[in-house]
């Protein structure tokens, strides 16, 4: 046989089956697309160049190898759906005459066709959004970038490689099946189906347990690290308790539709309920696809979301002032009313502009562990270590006078010896009485919003404590060995911040000359370093922002091609599972309507099994969302989102537009698969 031979059988074995090819070609083009895009930004130098562009071209970098893994995962899925409908077609081969090596090398022709029209349109359709793309992206980190077209070839050789690899092993994985194959079964493939299996409770029953111990760490785990721990634990609990559900509870419930004798002998239930119970195991497994993705877009795009539109708000709760300098003192001596004159001082010199809202302090920080009468230990555990039982009872405890507090919040508190005031970031303080180590109990008057005032936003429960007599009541502390410590010595802090009348530029300047100011301070010469001042810092709220929005916008961003890669997945699995299961039950829905059954009822009968089958993974997305959402906020809040009415909204929203897009495939793919198993259209 000729070349010209095979081409011919290859072409016209994709230009028949173009109904399971077209969306076949677009997705793999999809996916060359969305590889291409980001690595492009990844390996982008204006993206590297903007500031925070560090942290978003790690970002971007880890989100292409989830985009290559993804990718070959997807495309493998989705070529078993057209190599199912296929077998009929190479077993004809088979028994015409052509041995396993011809029907391979019409296999190496498709592949060949399928991988160089999905590279070419990919990468075309990848550099001219590539473009677009970097727009976006710079529009969201809140910088400027340049219009000039440009293309990676390094990025396009990347692409070709990577996608030419997933083909390779797509094609040597369909020729080994086909020649494992009898030409008999492959003849016969479409017409065998599935036995009905039995009802398996005991899958159904576990995978209802498992999902239920996920929830239970979802509900229960209040510690933001062992969240962050426990998070990839769930996922995979959820992802397995999914499929055992989807599976064996599937055809559990196709058990029980059909006992239900009002119910199943209907004409719009009949069919469909009886056609589902004969491939559950397959339906189930897509069911299962389907619920996993959707979940994946929602909490991505929901978590993404609520982190770059809140980043704002998170950027003043913990900045809530344009600059802040901070210096690290050796000794309380250093904190009397003249020498923080003196600090207060160097920096206003050196700032050269007029300040306002100035907030000043002085504070004593340390960290402890809270006993069950609410008492602190400050010293190491004999583990010299943190557990993870330990760390929910981490206090970090910031000592201050009791001027700060009328200072900062404007009131006119005042203590007695022995009496102290508390503050916390988290509930309020519940016990009567505070002491440290088993020492002198303080009387506690409870006040609230310091911390908020204090730009303090933490993870970590913290507590601040305001007492009369600051240098007296820290100096025992200040004794103590630091490697005895929790976490080491005792830190003496004066911080001075304030707003500022200035733009980007200015803004560089000031920096610049606060660190020649303090550096100058510290050291007076080559070898000489100040008695006061051991360490010192400098935050600037426009830097601080430029990270925020690097490191948000860039997950932001991310979460949206992702989401947009999964949803991809979504509907083509739908589409495809629709195709599929229309050609098996054409047959059907013949001797259907040859015993008297109307289009009408084929129409109703399509919509009562559509709905049966593809509101259970929205519904069971939902759920899984919803129980996700304890694990959620208690990880975004350890990245400064601490706005909850926001996340819930973002959130809700997030499942109302995926929604209203999952109803609009659904209703597309129902009049698919009425048009195959009606007859209205034929391949």
């Amino acid at each position: 046989m000729s070349g010209g031979f095979y081409s011919r059988l290859a072409w016209t074995g994709i230009h028949k089956n173009r109904r399971l090819y077209l969306p076949y070609f677009l997705t793999c083009a999809g996916m060359v697309m969305m590889y291409y895009i980001i690595a492009f930004l990844a390996d982008s130098p204006l993206v590297a160049s903007i500031r925070g562009g560090e942290m978003l071209t790690s970002i971007l970098g880890f989100g292409r190898i989830v985009m290559l893994v993804f990718a070959a995962i997807f495309l493998f899925y989705t070529n078993s759906f057209l190599m199912r409908r296929r077998r009929r077609e190479f077993g004809l081969y088979s028994i015409l005459g052509m041995n396993k090596r011809n029907i391979s090398r019409i296999l190496t022709l498709e592949t060949l066709i399928t991988a160089l029209f999905s590279l070419l349109a990919g990468l075309f359709a990848g550099i001219l959004l590539s473009k677009l793309a970097e727009l976006i992206l710079m529009r969201m980190m809140q910088s400027t970038t340049t219009y000039t077209l440009s293309v990676s070839l390094s990025d396009i050789l990347q692409t070709v490689f990577v996608f030419a690899a997933i083909f390779l092993l797509i094609l040597i994985f369909n020729a080994g099946r086909v020649r494992l194959s009898k030409p008999l079964s492959l003849l016969q493939s479409e017409s065998t189906g599935e036995k009905p299996p039995r009802a398996n409770w005991v899958l159904a029953l576990l995978g209802v347990l498992i999902l239920a111990a996920a929830y239970y760490l979802a509900v229960t785990v209040y510690n933001p690290i062992d969240a962050l721990a426990w998070f990839t634990v769930a996922v995979i609990m959820v992802i397995i308790a999914t499929y055992l559900i989807f599976i064996a509870g599937s055809v559990a419930l196709c058990r029980a539709l059909q006992k239900n004798q009002r119910y199943y002998y209907q004409t719009r239930h009949f069919v469909s309920v009886s056609s589902m119970a004969y491939r559950m195991k397959r339906n189930g497994a897509g069911l299962a696809s389907i619920c996993i993705l959707s979940t994946m877009v929602l909490v991505i795009l929901s978590s993404t979301g609520s982190l770059f539109i809140g980043a704002e708000d998170s950027l003043h709760r913990m900045f809530p002032r344009d600059m802040a300098v901070t210096f690290t003192l050796s000794d309380p001596e250093y904190c009397t009313d003249d020498q923080l004159a003196q600090y207060r001082a160097l920096i206003e010199d050196a700032v050269e502009k007029p300040v306002s809202n100035p907030l000043e302090y002085v504070t004593a920080e340390l960290a402890g562990l809270q006993n069950d009468d609410g008492s602190l230990n400050i010293y190491l555990p004999s583990s010299r270590g943190i557990t993870s039982n330990a760390y929910a009872r981490l206090r970090m405890l910031y000592v201050f006078p009791l001027d700060v507090y009328n200072t900062t919040m404007g009131a006119h508190e005042t203590l007695s010896p022995g009496e102290a005031l508390i503050c916390t970031n988290d509930a309020p303080y519940a016990y009567e009485t505070f002491s440290i180590n088993g020492g002198d109990s303080l009387a506690v008057r409870t006040v609230e919003d310091f911390d908020t005032a204090l730009g303090a936003e933490s993870s970590i429960i913290a507590y601040f404590v305001f007492v009369p007599d600051f240098t007296d009541f820290i100096a025992p502390y200040l004794a103590l060995d630091p490697d005895e410590m929790l976490n080491g010595e005792i830190t003496l802090q004066y911080q001075y911040s304030f707003d500022i009348d200035a733009d980007r530029t200015e803004t560089d300047a000031i920096v610049g000359r606060l660190f020649d100011a303090i550096a100058d301070y510290v050291y007076p010469d080559e070898d000489t370093h100040c008695d006061d001042i051991v360490s010192y810092g400098l935050e600037s709220q426009m830097e601080r922002r430029e990270a925020f929005y690097g490191l948000f916008g860039g997950l932001f961003f991310l979460g949206i091609l992702l989401s947009l890669v999964f949803t991809l997945a979504t509907v083509l699995i739908i589409y495809y599972k629709q195709v599929s299961e229309g050609y098996e039950d054409q047959a059907r829905f013949e001797i259907m309507q040859k015993v008297g059954m109307t289009k009408p009822e084929i129409r109703r009968s399509i919509n009562a099994q559509v709905k049966t089958v593809f509101l259970l993974p929205l519904g069971m997305a939902g759920l899984h969302l919803a129980f996700a959402f304890p694990f959620i906020w208690r990880i975004l809040h350890m990245w400064g989102l601490v706005n909850l009415p926001l996340l819930i909204g973002v959130t809700a929203g997030c499942f109302i537009v995926f929604g209203a897009l999952y109803l609009l495939i659904y209703r597309a793919t129902s009049n698919a698969y009425y048009a195959i198993v009606s007859g209205a259209r034929e391949m």
